[in-house]
């Protein structure tokens, strides 16, 4: 990367949060559910900012250290983005949990995961900063990080069904016992005054079971993405554009996320495979461009094998 990454860190935080200004401020300042064209547009609008990133970034590196480094960056950003944006689909399920658990009206769902990711961009910058410091302090931290990532993958494979349980967050009970708490919605407010006394709504309790929820996929996505690059601006940087289109991508694939039934088990086994990368570097050596075609076939195939089985499902049996 070049030696002003610095500028290059400030230049698109500012631009993230022009971003964020825009969505809240100016397109969804009305409490209103998202519809599934909307979601779609969304999605596809926030796909193809990643991708002219991605093409900046390469014009940019490519600038100022050479086409092979560019095209090496490019690739290991897009990798990192494709595998951020695999492992957030899993949070989609716990997402509907956590909604339904609460009750939480559809109109009032854009603004929590809004806030939730905004918390979970800072949340993921410190832990990606820790994370590259304690690689180039300590090499070996590597191999932790790739036994991690096995035993998620191997956990994930084996679970049958996602639970979410609020009431033993440690948090959540926290929160319950410093502040009272407002059983009910005060429009899209996370706070209320009750009799002249501050409140907690429920919004702010279903707030926080998000965060903590995706400070605990962190412990899985970003190892992941260390595991394709050391580059900590790659790292945060496809981390963020993963996270920005989660929103989007929760409005469009809620309906339908029982039908992808083998995407699971194809994260389980690309995590899987980013840890056996990550325990075997001084070994063997996996190009990015094998590491791109292993996690881009593994979803094609999960995703065409959901899509026979459900048809398989749905096809009467003739007799």
């Amino acid at each position: 990367m070049p030696e002003n990454e610095l500028y290059l860190f400030i230049g698109f935080n500012l631009f993230i949060l022009l971003l964020l200004a825009l969505d809240l401020g100016v397109f969804h300042r009305k409490d209103e559910p998202v519809t599934l064209k909307e979601a779609a547009w969304w999605s596809v609008v926030w796909i193809a900012l990643s991708l002219v990133f991605n093409v900046g970034l390469y014009f940019w590196v490519k600038e100022n250290s050479g086409s092979e480094v560019a095209t090496r960056v490019s690739l290991e950003f897009l990798t990192g983005y494709l595998l951020e944006k695999s492992l957030s689909v899993d949070n989609i399920f716990v997402f509907i949990l956590i909604f339904n658990y609460f009750g939480v009206p559809p109109k009032y769902q854009h603004r929590v995961l809004f806030w939730g990711v905004l918390g979970a961009l800072v949340f993921r910058a410190i832990f990606i900063a820790a994370g590259a410091l304690l690689i180039a302090r300590f090499d070996w931290i590597l191999y932790i990080f790739g036994a991690i990532l096995i035993y998620s993958g191997w956990k994930m494979l084996r679970e049958d069904e996602v639970k979410v349980h609020p009431d033993k967050n440690p948090i959540i009970r926290f929160a319950k016992r410093v502040f009272p708490v407002h059983t009910g919605y005060d429009s899209h407010n996370f706070f209320t005054r009750i009799g002249g006394k501050l409140h907690v709504t429920t919004l702010f309790l279903v707030l926080l079971t998000i965060e903590t929820t995706d400070i605990v996929f962190a412990v899985d996505s970003i190892p992941a993405v260390f595991g394709v690059t050391r580059d900590p601006f790659i790292v945060y940087s496809s981390n963020v554009f993963a996270i920005l289109g989660l929103r989007a991508l929760y409005f469009l694939l809620a309906g339908v996320m029982k039908s992808f039934y083998y995407l699971k088990h194809g994260l389980s086994l690309i995590l899987i495979f980013i840890g056996v990368k990550m325990m075997l570097e001084d070994v063997v050596h996996i190009s990015i461009g094998i590491s791109l075609g292993v996690i881009a076939v593994v979803l094609t195939v999960s995703v065409i094998l959901s899509l026979l089985r459900n048809k398989q499902r749905h096809t009467p049996n003739k007799q």
